[in-house]
């Protein structure tokens, strides 16, 4: 266990931290326009960084050991079939979940 001022300690350098990211985007650059080329590579962002949060839950679940299991990835297939075909995030949402809990209940997972 980490020690309690320790926690307090790492919390608020983490929030120091993340102020000063935003702030350096937000204060210092706020009102100057950005370079062309930095604004077409921030669209990406969010793009990048969902995949990212998600791949490890699909590919190495730790409700299953870290083993692949095929429930994780029919719903992953479906969430991103149903997002290219509607375009819509939340209809996305809703296939992969449904696909998710229905195959673990069909699986007995």
């Amino acid at each position: 266990m980490i020690d309690r001022a320790d926690l307090w300690i790492v919390m608020v350098l983490l929030g120091l931290g993340t102020y000063v990211i935003r702030f350096s985007f937000l204060g210092l650059l706020g009102n100057r326009p950005l370079p062309e080329w930095l604004v077409r590579s921030l669209r990406y962002t969010a793009v990048a960084v969902m995949p990212a949060l998600v791949a490890p839950a699909v590919l190495w679940p730790a409700a299953t050991g870290g083993q692949m299991d095929p429930a994780r990835l029919a719903a992953a297939g479906a969430t991103v079939l149903v997002g290219y075909v509607t375009r819509s995030m939340m209809a996305a949402i809703f296939a992969g979940g449904v696909v998710l809990y229905g195959l673990l209940w069909a699986l007995g997972g």
